[in-house]
């Protein structure tokens, strides 16, 4: 890359900009960006999201740590996302190095960079965002003039895969352990110490995971044996996690963009933790315990979100919004403040057992767009195994309700590939979406459309299935064509999720460190944009597998005992692995799980273990 200031980049970019698709992704001084002063600022880190502009601009987390960082006046903090195949390929053509949207410095002048790992099919964007800035991909390559590379989000909880690339990782919430690093960072700046001092430093923050510090050694079979932390360093990290979220950072002049983004609206965070205990579920166990907003914060920060924004909708958001023990009240309030304005409430996420269709139509007052849900199995007996808690009277109940309101689209959300599954569960699938039409066209509802959609089971880490074997493409394959065949009918529409994408997803959610040198490996052979179907070259991981000699079936397909060594053994996400161990035992009786938010503890081990406790405002 040749070396280009500020000002030659912005100039060289506004030359070809209009040649590339959606330049506005590229330009950044949209409403509401920070941009501070490059002198006055201790450390300037560029927040960095592995995917583009559209969906990195949607992501909540994205919009927290932005103003968060910013609001330290010592802090300066940018954002980049991952450019187009077009504008890289330009980039690339011309010798550009990769920018920061504010003020288009290079990447490569920031003191940190910090990515955001929201799904195992964006790492390899990560290793394009740093070659394009001219940042060296391996840890030991990189120089004191070099950013520190960092990384958090859900898949921080098992970062294997991307040791050798990234110096350290951040478990859990960040909004106290961020800012603490970022304080280290400006005493390195002003007094530095030799690298593996620094970071001897950084390892004592809560939650902070430094892989040089762990050492890893394989049984001659492939397993893991040991997971060894060197004396000093914790042997177990840890997940950092906010008690209180009415005392939590938000921001309520997010950044306001230029084009349409996937989520086009204000969000408010209503809660944070799921307690429902759904088996397959990892976010459910990794953001426990249940913390809950106050009516009064949320009511607040509406008033200044609408003020700051010009948006007409805000979003309720959270794992199960419905779940929110204030929701109506808050729904109604803002409302009967902001309706008036235009404003309507949209919730993203509604279950089947606690629909309230008064509470749909409150929120659908306008218009009625399709309601949602996800049963997530075709029997009974599945759903007890995953422990969803849902039955079909409460979704045929939910749809009659819907369709005697006037609702006339619904989509039902199943999964394929679940532990001890079988044709009777995939019957089910079918026989739940014939009964939901039929229930429609009894009702009288005209041009009724029920769209299923199936994804494909993938093992997480950190869940009550994180030992169990993803099903073998082959059969996968068979029952979706088995319910394309059945789900033939003008008032069904069938959407499905690629097989060929949720193997190496599972590949990579159960993988170790010595995956890296595959994930280098395709991303140097053209791999990008991995979760994009018309991005996704199968054949070239195919043969970067065959080429290094790596099985991927032992990491997808290969079920595991209770006494393995996990890869992600040393990281904690607070719930213990006995409590894992006990539900992987009860799904396999079929036996559910209580809620602990109405009922007595289940034993999972957050609160204790980590001497936090579960908040209901309502």
């Amino acid at each position: 890359m040749n070396e280009f200031t500020a000002a030659e980049i912005r100039r060289q970019v506004e030359m070809f900009l209009p040649k590339v698709l959606k330049p506005s992704r590229y330009i950044g001084s949209e409403w509401n960006a920070i941009r501070k002063d490059w002198d006055k600022t201790d450390v300037h880190m560029a927040f960095a999201f592995p995917d583009v502009y559209e969906v990195g601009m949607s992501h909540l987390g994205t919009r927290i740590l932005y103003h968060l960082v910013n609001s330290f006046p010592e802090f300066l903090c940018e954002r980049v996302f991952t450019p187009w195949v077009d504008m890289e390929g330009t980039m690339r053509e011309k010798g550009i190095p990769l920018y920061a949207l504010e003020s288009f410095q290079p990447l490569k002048a920031f003191d940190v960079v910090g990515f955001t790992l929201q799904y195992e099919m964006s790492f390899t964007n990560i290793l394009s965002m740093l070659d394009l800035a001219g940042i060296p991909l391996h840890t030991e390559e990189r120089g004191p003039e070099d950013p520190w590379i960092i990384a958090g989000g859900p898949c921080a909880f098992n970062p294997e895969p991307l040791v050798g690339f990234i110096d350290f990782f951040l478990l859990g919430e960040s909004e106290e352990q961020l800012p603490e690093v970022l304080r280290l960072m400006a005493e390195q700046k002003k007094n530095p110490v030799p690298r593996q001092e620094f970071l001897r430093k950084v390892a004592q923050v809560q939650g902070v995971y430094v892989p040089d510090f762990y050492h890893v050694s394989y049984k001659p079979d492939g397993r893991i044996e040991k997971i060894e932390a060197e004396d000093g360093i914790p042997a177990v990290v840890e997940k950092a996690i906010v008690q209180d979220l009415d005392q939590a950072f938000f921001p309520t002049n997010p950044v306001v963009p230029y084009m349409e983004i996937v989520h086009d609206r204000m969000m408010l965070e209503v809660m944070r933790g799921c307690s429902r205990g759904c088996r397959f579920c990892q976010a459910g166990m990794i953001y426990r315990p249940v913390r809950e907003r106050s009516t009064e914060t949320l009511l607040k920060q509406t008033e200044e979100l609408v003020r700051s924004t010009g948006y007409d909708e805000v979003a309720l958001t959270s794992l199960s919004s419905g779940d929110y023990t204030c929701i109506q009240p808050v729904i109604e309030t803002i409302l009967e403040k902001h309706g008036p304005e235009g404003v309507g409430v949209s919730l993203p996420s509604l279950r089947v057992d606690s629909f309230d269709v008064g509470l749909a139509e409150t929120v659908q007052k306008t218009r009625k767009s399709g309601l949602t849900f996800a049963p997530e199995a075709g029997s009974q007996r599945l759903r007890d195994v995953i422990n969803k808690g849902v039955t079909e009277e409460n979704l045929l109940a939910a749809a009659e309700a819907a369709f005697k309101k006037g609702w006339s689209t619904i989509k039902l959300y199943f999964m394929v590939g679940l532990p001890t599954e079988t044709q009777e569960d995939i019957d089910g699938i079918v026989d739940l979406a014939k009964k939901v039409v039929n229930l429609g066209t009894q009702l009288g509802r005209r041009n009724i459309t029920v769209t299923i959609s199936t994804s494909i089971f993938v093992p997480k880490p950190h869940t009550p299935f994180q030992w169990e074997p993803q099903e073998a493409k082959a059969s996968v394959d068979l029952k979706q064509r088995h319910l394309r065949e059945k789900l033939r009918d003008r008032r069904i529409k069938y959407n499905y999720h690629d097989v060929k994408t949720s193997y190496l997803e599972a590949v990579f959610a159960k993988g170790d460190r010595r995956l890296a040198p595959l994930l280098e490996w395709a991303y140097k052979h053209g791999c990008r944009f991995d979760g994009w179907s018309e991005q996704f070259r199968e054949g070239v991981w195919m043969e970067g597998f065959k080429e290094l000699g790596i099985d991927p079936h032992f990491y997808a397909n290969r079920a595991m005992d209770y006494d393995d060594i996990l890869p992600w053994e040393h990281l904690e996400s607070g719930v213990t692995k006995q409590f894992l161990v006990e539900e992987h035992h009860r799904a396999l009786q079929e036996a559910k799980t209580i809620d602990c938010r109405y009922n007595e503890c289940t034993g999972c081990g957050i609160c204790p273990g980590r001497g936090v406790q579960i908040e209901l405002k309502g």
